[in-house]
């Protein structure tokens, strides 16, 4: 009987176990089912997104772009937007990234800070991979510091020439100004055909003149195309001290007044766009953004306004390279998952987007012969090939964490021309100095070449 109970029990299949068994088994059935139901949810990874205030913007395209890639991934993204204020964003990525914070995970940047935070990103290029061979070689080169692919960019910019073309057919030119001495002449007739017939607020030309970064991409422009160099050459000698330059700063001087407001010293972004938006300015100098929103249906520009290359002072037609880019901290808690939200971000089909809804100039080449992006930005046709013919890079990448100042007092010494307080020769002998200082970089001696002329085979 001993054996039959032996076999009746512990060798019995679960079906023919006794009921005291079977109970035991339900309650621990029931118990663990209990226990799983009382865990709490896995909570998703969080990813925070440092980026421009367009981001947050309900009528952009951005928070749509973003909202997808968590629904596809599970991964929320969580974004602190920051202002305009070059300086300030600056100062807190480096905070930020020098205390080695694990948030934020994605840092937006303008291509002029890179260097200076470089040290503490993740080198993307193997995460990047094939994908790096659909991009604009150009582009991508100026993102490499130290030997790393420090980010991934999102848009490029350089500065062009926007212009009323209504305006051109109507006192007879049949095209743009090749040289900035034709722009002077052009913009003068225009100004004084248009005040003559009743614009008394009417002016031919108008640029960002405030002493910031703005001043900085815009008198490079000048100085580069006219012979003038980099201000500080990309093999590290300080060069804007030179004939070249100071001819430009000259000429730009000139401008103010007659056919440039005398409150253009004191312009920014906003205020050159709203110039133009308002239909009193023959021409301006812009970044490509602008293009989308002269033609806007409610803009009073609409189908009034082209654009093109800036002018040449002697040496070709160069405008400053600008875009922006993402960065994957080094000390993100979630390296992984905030390289595949910079991923996301910088695949054709978010690129895409941006170029049809935003009109950002696109990185991949291929999407400059999209038939809808073209539609909207109908340049896109020449400036995909001309782009890295044109464009002149600030010398953020030799000067570093010093750029800022570099940049400050560049601004700041044109600036003292604009105003009259300097000529152009003495606020050049005086910046030479101050750069020599602030960086320990050696004069150029001589300071440049005689410069050649170029952009004869552009459009």
């Amino acid at each position: 009987m001993a054996d039959d109970k032996i076999r009746g029990t512990e060798g019995a299949s679960p079906v023919n176990l006794p009921h005291r068994y079977l109970r035991l088994i339900l309650i621990f059935a029931i118990a663990l089912s209990g226990c799983q139901r009382n865990q709490p949810p896995k909570e998703p990874v969080t990813i925070v997104f440092s980026c421009l205030n367009d981001w947050q913007r309900p009528s952009k395209v951005g928070p749509d772009v973003i909202a997808e890639f968590t629904r596809q991934t599970g991964i929320v993204v969580k974004t602190l937007p920051y202002g305009e204020e070059l300086a300030q964003r600056r100062a807190q990525h480096l905070s930020w990234l020098e205390r080695h914070a694990s948030t934020p995970d994605v840092y937006e940047s303008d291509i002029i800070e890179l260097p200076a935070i470089a040290e503490h990103m993740i080198d993307l290029a193997p995460f990047i991979g094939e994908d790096a061979k659909n991009y604009m070689p150009t582009i991508l080169k100026n993102l490499i510091v130290g030997g790393k692919l420090v980010a991934v960019p999102n848009n490029t910019d350089v500065g062009l020439l926007f212009y009323r073309k209504d305006l051109l057919r109507k006192y007879g030119y049949s095209g743009p100004p090749r040289t900035w001495d034709e722009l002077g002449r052009m913009a003068a007739r225009i100004q004084a055909g248009e005040r003559a017939a009743g614009g008394k607020d009417f002016w031919g030309f108008v640029w960002e003149g405030a002493p910031w970064e703005g001043l900085t991409y815009t008198a490079l422009e000048w100085q580069a195309s006219s012979g003038g160099g980099h201000i500080i050459e990309p093999d590290g000698t300080i060069s804007v001290n030179n004939p070249y330059t100071i001819a430009a700063l000259r000429r730009a001087k000139g401008w103010i007044g007659s056919i440039s407001p005398p409150g253009v010293t004191a312009y920014r972004m906003e205020d050159v766009l709203n110039l133009s938006q308002s239909v009193r300015a023959a021409f301006i100098r812009d970044w490509p953004f602008a293009y989308l929103a002269g033609n806007r249906p409610d803009s009073l520009i609409r189908d009034k306004v082209d654009v093109t290359y800036l002018p040449s002072g002697g040496a070709g037609h160069l405008g400053t390279l600008g875009g922006w880019q993402f960065s994957v901290s080094k000390y993100s808690a979630h390296p992984q998952e905030a390289i595949e939200f910079v991923r996301y971000l910088t695949s054709y089909t978010a690129q895409l987007r941006f170029t049809r809804e935003l009109g950002w100039t696109p990185v991949r080449p291929v999407l400059y012969d999209d038939q809808e992006g073209l539609r909207i930005n109908p340049y896109f046709r020449w400036l995909k090939d001309t782009l890295p013919r044109i464009i002149v890079a600030r010398p953020s990448a030799v000067t570093g964490k010093s750029y800022a100042a570099v940049s400050d007092a560049y601004a700041q010494a044109v600036h003292s021309v604009l105003t009259g307080k300097k000529t152009p020769a003495e606020a050049m002998a005086d910046l030479e100095r101050t750069l020599a200082r602030l960086t320990g970089l050696r004069v150029r001696t001589p300071p440049v070449e005689t410069p050649i002329r170029a952009g004869a085979s552009l459009p």
